[in-house]
């Protein structure tokens, strides 16, 4: 009769903990890639989430830390699960993956929703966003204390070859632009090719002048940064699906080998 040593140790077994193991690995590399791109979100783009003036953004990147912190501890509890093989850990961890599935498979579905369709209060919300860009842009621009939003107007309008929020006619409010001592229409970086003082001219030949100005730019961005989100959500859940499926092998073996 085998012992029990003999039994853990069978070919079965030891494929079924290396392809746990192997699992658990690119699981880790996706919890490493999502915070990743919260991180980024919050050093590359925290310029334009400071822009918007709204904690909706911010939130969202720290939600994607939040979850790849998740996702790798639910990665170490795995590890411990396969190479202990303890069958209370094993079912910790498959309520883990459960329930990360279900978020990420809901998360990936709403991303996917037109914004305009995804509830009633988007359009309001889009309205809202577009007084809070042209508010910061025209009370805040060249003002003293204000450098860093300056700075910001001036990467977005370039990066994204708009001009304004809304419109380059945005800019006839500005502050900044009824000072007596300033001879510009709008900001140089609205300039398709920027020089200083090239904001005396508002021509469409000089400055760009999109339709929607900025934050319909920005909107596709975002969107499109969403549709991204969506898909690697759902694909990571596929990924989940594999894993609970190779722990419920693993738990089975286990519980046969313990009579």
């Amino acid at each position: 009769m085998e012992t029990y040593d003999e039994k853990t140790n069978t070919c079965g077994m030891i494929c079924l903990k290396y392809l746990l193991l192997t699992f658990n690995l690119l699981f880790w590399l996706a919890g490493g890639m999502v915070m990743a791109v919260g991180v980024w979100t919050l050093v590359e783009k925290s310029d334009y989430i400071s822009l918007l003036n709204s904690t909706y953004y911010s939130a969202s990147a720290y939600i994607l830390i939040a979850a790849g912190a998740i996702v790798v501890f639910t990665g170490i509890v795995g590890c411990c699960a396969t190479l202990k093989e303890m069958r209370s850990l094993l079912i910790v961890y498959f309520i883990l993956l459960l329930c990360i599935f279900l978020l990420e498979i809901v998360a990936g579905v709403l991303a996917y929703i037109q914004y305009q369709e995804c509830f009633p209060f988007c359009q309001q919300l889009d309205k809202e966003l577009q007084h809070n860009l042209k508010e910061t842009m025209v009370q805040k621009y060249q003002q003293s204390g204000e450098e860093s939003i300056t700075s910001a107007v001036d990467k977005l309008q370039q990066e994204f070859k708009c001009c304004g929020s809304n419109s380059s006619s945005d800019w006839s409010d500005s502050v900044w632009i009824l000072t007596p001592s300033n001879d510009r229409l709008v900001p140089d970086s609205c300039c398709k090719t920027p020089s200083n003082l090239c904001g005396r001219r508002d021509h469409p030949s000089n400055i760009y002048k999109v339709e929607g100005g900025c934050i319909t730019k920005l909107e596709t961005f975002i969107l499109s940064q969403l549709q991204i989100l969506g898909a690697v959500a759902i694909g990571i859940a596929f990924l989940q699906l594999v894993g609970m499926i190779l722990v419920c092998c693993l738990y089975r073996s286990l519980k046969e080998e313990s009579y």
